[in-house]
C-alpha cells in the first residue's frame, strides 16, 4: 500500500532538499572560486584567500539585499500600501493567517495590474510585504485568495526571501569573477606559468564558461523547490489545500503577463508573471523558476483530506 503523503511530509522532503541544494551550491560556488584563482596564478594559500575574499564581497553585496531589495521591487512595481481602514477584507485575510502561523501583520500592499498575481518580499517576519496584484483580488474567490494569502505567509516565515538572495548574491559573485578571468586572458596572453600551469589554466576556463550556467540552474531548482514548500506549508495554515488549487489554475489559465515583472524577479511570484514562458518538457523545465502547475495541483491534491 503506498503511503499517504500528508502536508507535514511534503515540508519536510522539501526543507531537506532546498538545504541540500544550498550546501552543493556553497561547495559549487566555493570550487569554481578557488579553480579560477589557481588558473590565475595564485598558489594554494593565496587561491584561498581569493575564496575568502570572494565570500566576503558576498556578504557585503548580501547585507544590501537584506536591508533594501524590498523596497527596490515594490518600487518598481508601483504598489500602494493599503491599511486596515482602506480595506478591511483583505487585511483581516492576513492578519488571521498570521495569527494562525504565529507571524506579525506585513505590510500589505496592491499594484494596479489585471493579471492575477501575488508576491512576498522582505529581508525577516518583522519587516516584511505582501503585494497583490488588482487582477487576482478581482478574479479569485475568498478561499482562492486565501490559499494565495497563506503560500506568501508561509513564503514570509520560511525566510524565502533572504533565501533566495543570498542564492542570487552569490550566483552574481560567480558570474563577476568568471567574467573578470575571462577577460583577463585577453592581456595575459598565453603565459601558462604566470596562470598556473597548463591543467589549471585549461580547468579555470571551462569552469569560468560553465560556472554561471550551472549555478543558474541550482538557482531556478531552490526556486522551484520553495515554492513547493510554501504549497505545503500554506495548507497547514488554512486546512484546505482546494483553495489553493483551485487558484492556480485560475491563475495559469490567465494569459496576460504582469506588466512590471521581468526575469529578476519572475522567482518572486505565486505563478510565473511572464506568462507563455513556462517550459513544459522535463530538460527545458530546468530553466524554468516554478514547479509545473501539474506537479504543483498532484502535490495538493495528495494532502486531500491529510491535514
Amino acid at each position: 500500500m503506498a503511503k499517504v503523503s500528508t502536508a507535514w511530509d511534503q515540508v519536510s522532503q522539501n526543507v531537506f532538499k532546498t538545504w541540500l541544494l544550498m550546501f552543493l551550491f556553497s561547495l559549487f560556488v566555493v570550487g569554481v572560486v578557488y579553480i579560477i584563482a589557481r588558473g590565475l596564478g595564485y598558489g594554494d594559500a593565496g587561491s584561498l584567500e581569493i575564496v575568502g575574499f570572494a565570500l566576503i564581497l558576498a556578504g557585503i553585496m548580501n547585507f544590501v539585499s537584506y536591508f533594501y531589495s524590498d523596497k527596490i521591487v515594490l518600487g518598481l512595481s508601483g504598489a500602494k500600501q493599503i491599511s486596515e481602514t482602506s480595506n478591511r477584507e483583505l487585511y483581516h485575510l492576513v492578519e488571521n493567517l498570521c495569527i494562525a502561523g504565529g507571524l506579525p501583520v506585513p505590510k500589505i500592499y496592491v499594484m494596479n495590474d489585471p493579471s492575477p498575481n501575488a508576491f512576498a518580499t522582505g529581508r525577516d517576519p518583522k519587516h516584511a510585504a505582501i503585494c497583490f496584484t488588482s487582477g487576482i483580488l478581482n478574479k479569485l474567490d475568498k478561499t482562492e485568495l486565501e490559499g494565495v494569502t497563506a503560500h506568501e505567509v508561509s513564503h514570509i516565515g520560511n525566510r524565502d526571501t533572504l533565501l533566495m538572495s543570498v542564492v542570487s548574491v552569490l550566483l552574481g559573485t560567480l558570474a563577476i569573477l568568471s567574467d573578470f578571468f575571462l577577460r583577463s586572458l585577453w592581456f595575459r596572453g598565453r603565459d601558462n606559468e604566470d596562470r598556473g600551469g597548463n591543467l589549471f589554466a585549461i580547468l579555470a576556463i571551462v569552469a569560468a564558461i560553465l560556472a554561471p550556467f550551472i549555478a543558474t540552474l541550482i538557482q531556478l531548482a531552490i526556486s522551484r523547490r520553495r515554492e513547493l514548500l510554501a504549497d505545503a506549508s500554506g495548507v497547514l495554515l488554512t486546512r484546505y489545500p482546494q483553495g489553493l488549487e483551485s487558484a492556480l489554475l485560475k491563475i495559469s489559465a490567465d494569459h496576460e503577463p504582469v506588466q512590471t515583472a521581468s526575469s529578476g524577479t519572475a522567482h518572486m511570484f505565486i505563478v510565473n508573471p511572464l506568462k507563455g514562458r513556462e517550459a513544459a518538457s522535463w530538460l527545458a523545465g530546468l530553466f524554468n523558476t516554478h514547479p509545473p502547475i501539474t506537479v504543483r495541483i498532484n502535490a495538493l491534491r495528495k494532502m486531500e483530506g491529510q491535514v
